[in-house]
């Protein structure tokens, strides 16, 4: 069965899912011809090896706390922050306690 995806002006609900962070999963919220929106969720200790997408991406963390490995250097992401890298840098994630972050990827045409 696929993924039900939000439709267009559908509002999706990003509210902090506290004690229920370490039973949630991770999903895809919507994807486009032009971007895609996912709400990963990481346990702390979990990591997200290193990898590259071709379009530009940003981090937004909505809760817990991740590092983001990118650019030579190691950034503490907490609730509120937002990062932004462009397409086919590589990075990588750990989670320093349980969070999940907000991911948006500017889907590049072929």
């Amino acid at each position: 069965m696929a993924l039900k995806h939000a439709d267009p002006g559908q509002v999706i609900d990003l509210a902090p899912y506290g004690n229920g962070l370490a039973q949630a999963q991770s999903i895809a919220l919507f994807k486009s011809e032009d971007l895609e929106v996912m709400r990963l969720v990481l346990l702390a200790g979990k990591t997200m090896p290193s990898h590259h997408v071709a379009g530009e991406i940003t981090i937004q963390c909505l809760e817990g706390s991740v590092e983001v490995t990118a650019e030579g250097a190691t950034h503490a992401l907490r609730p509120g922050h937002l990062m932004y890298l462009p397409g086919r840098s590589p990075h990588a994630l750990y989670a320093a306690e349980d969070a999940s972050v907000l991911v948006t990827v500017a889907l590049k045409r072929m």
